[in-house]
């Protein structure tokens, strides 16, 4: 059984969440603030964590600090907030994925089935050399693209975007983390270097860039690579 922790302190919206998980046989336990939820996730090991930023005793981006400290467990942040620097603050601080309240419920649950498919699919392994689709295959050993059986020449610096993403699929990569990768730590701030690049990526790789289907921007916050 698939175990949640949800970290909320509005009890209503605890006993929805926990009405509707329960009905879909997830084991579900619930903590009214930070400190519960660190004691319980330590305690009850969940595969994934549902999480408020608004608790009573502490801003749930330091309970997301805290959990990183020991554990990947994927962390769904539901939040209220809607400005995109607390959306990215929660994702740099390790969170996996942000749905601002309100929210449907058939959308946070599928978004919690996307969580724990990714954690139970193995992560890429070191001897995964070959990422393909139906448009293009990314050889990551050769440092190679190829579309329609063609080279496609690519940048070190679109190489290197590429390959980030490719190795974590399905996975929100933050533009602070990709800047700081690419390009070093006094550029987290310049992401007109992002659109640039992406759009080249897209131009390369898709088949319709302005409506891409594998590297999919996620506004004000990052990117991902859909497989």
């Amino acid at each position: 059984m698939t175990r949640v922790l949800v970290v909320e302190d509005d009890p209503q919206l605890v006993r929805a969440l926990v009405i509707n998980m329960q009905a879909r046989q997830y084991g579900v336990d619930a903590a009214p603030d930070g400190a519960t939820a660190l004691r319980l996730a330590a305690a009850r090991q969940p595969d994934v964590v549902v999480l408020d930023l608004g608790l009573p005793d502490m801003d749930g981006v330091e309970v997301i600090k805290a959990l990183r400290g020991w554990t990947r467990v994927p962390v769904l942040v539901l939040s209220a907030r809607t400005a995109s620097d607390e959306k990215v603050a929660a994702l740099d601080a390790g969170a996996d994925d942000y749905i601002t309240k309100p929210f449907s419920m058939n959308e946070l649950l599928a978004r919690l089935r996307a969580a724990v498919r990714r954690t139970e699919a193995l992560p890429m392994a070191p001897e995964t050399t070959m990422v393909t689709t139906s448009e293009f295959t990314i050889d990551l050993l050769a440092k190679k693209a190829t579309r329609g059986g063609r080279d496609i020449r690519l940048t070190p610096t679109e190489w290197h975007l590429l390959e980030i993403l490719v190795c974590n699929p399905g996975r929100l990569v933050t533009q602070k983390q990709l800047l700081q990768e690419v390009w070093g730590a006094t550029y987290s701030d310049k992401t007109n270097y992002l659109r640039v690049y992406m759009a080249q990526l897209r131009r390369k790789l898709e088949a319709d860039p302005s409506h891409p289907r594998y590297l999919i921007t996620e506004p004000g916050m990052g990117y991902r690579f859909e497989s």
